[in-house]
């Protein structure tokens, strides 16, 4: 047995380490935030005050759940060596630690390896991980009988999570915005970055695995088109139904649209609050309540089954990726060759979407559906998401800390996204008109709303059940040329009474696609298709 050192409590032991986790192993997230935060007022200084606080405290957290007898001294040296690591990868050579990164370390040869155990590297390692854990491995930590020790270590955790609460009132929009203006932020906080990316690496690796699941072998139309057949799905970003004027909304955010002869629905709830869940599950054929992330990207989708019945299917992306929807057809990124005049850096205003549309729709000789996916009014850069001369409403909040303008200010550049996205839906309604041969149609709904400021709650992305009404209600739009009109004996009245007055959701997307598309599959559920009360 090796000879101990010197001897700790195990409450001593856990506060040194949590501070020395915290303070000595952090040291890239330490200067992100010294790099990335501007103190400019009372609320940012307060803010920056509560940082540290914030860190030590979820590792104290932890550490008081893991330090236990025989267990708890491996499992800090084993910590220790891989945060001073994974410091050192971050620190000097400016890597990102995310699943991605642990599948390339996963992956890697001994040769790849190699090239990153420098001199420095080791020096670094060995002094800020492999000392602390000498000292770790020759010291005697003391352990109170079981229940003196298990209710201590409640106390004290509970103390630390009480001060984090008196904390969150007065720091909570810092933190959300702060958050979503350094989205990588979270993923630099060490130890908790790994420990969630071996975790999510290990459930994709998991979920790789899974057998595709075929919902139906053989879609079909339920009978032969005389005209091509033309579907126009424009997937909208960050979209709140509150502040579109068709609904009621005090300022004019629908100037061309009121003008086209559309159907507008006034009351759509989606079934997520952040892309990532929304937009697999508005091409689902499981309802919101039955739908599984994980299970999605492994599941025969609303796009697969229109390919299937063989139409033409082309994804065209302005946001970050399509989440496995378009996987398995033809798809292309707007934002690649950074194309003049739409594009500058890494975003692209969304007329990239109508880029080359007119001449595809001249050349469309069989049925087909395009897919649009919008940056649409993606924060907290709504300033970002508009040409200057869609500024309608002003004054305008010209940067992304949401907190440093007024509640006027956010909605003015807010609702400039919606007049831009109103004028990018009624351009492709235009281009649709110049083909009458087509029988077409375009439909349009977000994936989910956006807190403005309301109870202090900025942007998205909350838990369904406590989410607000503002980032669950979005605005949805339908436009049929006459050709389609007649082809499916549609009373547009009808439609647009009850647009007008029930209640939707995005469960009923994919029935009433597969319902305008004319294609018959045992995933149709007419009971969820929004134009069969109207069918003539």
């Amino acid at each position: 047995m090796a000879k101990k050192l010197f001897t700790l409590s195990s409450g001593h032991f856990i506060i040194i380490i949590s501070f020395y986790f915290s303070f000595i192993l952090n040291n890239a997230f330490w200067d992100c935030i010294e790099q990335r935060l501007d103190i400019g007022n009372t609320a940012t200084a307060v803010f920056a005050f509560s940082l540290p606080f914030f860190v030590f405290i979820m590792l104290y957290v932890f550490f008081n759940l893991i330090v236990l007898p025989y267990a708890g001294k491996p499992l800090v040296i084993i910590l220790l060596l891989c945060s001073a690591a994974a410091d050192y990868a971050m620190t000097k050579l400016g890597i990102v630690i995310n699943s991605d990164m642990v599948r390339n370390f996963a992956e890697t040869n001994l040769r790849e390896a190699a090239d990153l155990i420098t001199p420095r590297a080791v020096f670094y390692v060995a002094a800020t991980g492999l000392v602390p854990a000498i000292l770790t491995a020759f010291a005697k930590i003391t352990y109170e009988p079981l229940k003196q020790e298990f209710f201590k270590r409640l106390r004290r955790s509970l103390c630390a999570i009480t001060l984090l609460a008196a904390l969150a009132p007065l720091t909570f929009k810092e933190y959300v915005s702060f958050g979503r203006n350094t989205p990588g932020i979270r993923r630099m906080v060490n130890t908790f970055n790994y420990i969630f990316a071996v975790n999510k690496y290990y459930k994709k690796s998991r979920a790789a695995n899974q057998p595709f699941v075929v919902l139906d072998n053989a879609p079909a139309l339920a009978k032969p088109h005389k005209k091509p057949r033309v579907l126009l799905l424009v997937v909208g970003e960050t979209a709140r139904a509150q502040n579109f004027s068709l609904n009621g909304y005090g300022k004019e955010t629908n100037p061309l649209l009121k003008t086209q002869d559309i159907v507008n629905f006034t009351d759509v709830t989606a079934c997520g609050t952040s892309t990532a869940v929304s937009l697999p599950c508005l091409f689902s054929a499981s309802a919101r309540k039955e739908f599984k992330v994980s299970r999605a990207r492994h599941t025969q989708n609303l796009i697969d089954l229109i390919k299937a019945a063989e139409y033409d299917v082309f994804w065209k992306d302005n946001d970050d990726g399509c989440k496995g929807v378009c996987d398995r057809v033809e798809n292309v990124d707007a934002k690649t060759g950074n194309k003049a005049p739409f594009c500058f850096g890494r975003y692209c205003h969304d007329e990239i979407l109508l880029d080359g549309l007119k001449e595809r729709l001249a050349a469309i000789n069989k049925d087909t559906v395009i897919v649009l996916h919008m940056m649409g009014s993606h924060g907290p850069t709504y300033y970002k998401r508009y040409p200057e001369r869609f500024k309608h409403f002003a004054p305008t909040c010209d940067t992304a800390d949401l907190q440093n303008c007024t509640a006027e200010e956010i909605a003015n550049t807010y609702d400039n996204t919606l007049v831009y996205t109103d004028y990018i839906l009624s351009s492709a309604i235009d281009m649709l008109k110049r083909h009458p041969r087509l029988a077409s149609g375009l439909l349009y709904v977000s994936d989910h709303g956006e807190s403005l400021g309301e109870k202090n709650l900025y942007l998205h992305g909350l838990p369904y059940a406590i989410a607000p009404d503002v980032q669950k209600k979005v605005p949805m739009v339908l436009w049929l040329s006459e050709t389609a009109q007649q082809a499916d004996k549609i009373d547009m009245e009808c439609l647009k009474n009850a647009a007008a007055k029930t209640a939707y959701a995005h469960d009923n997307f994919f029935h009433t696609v597969l319902s305008l598309l004319n294609i018959r599959t045992r995933t149709y559920d007419k009971t969820l298709d929004i134009l069969e009360p109207c069918k003539k």
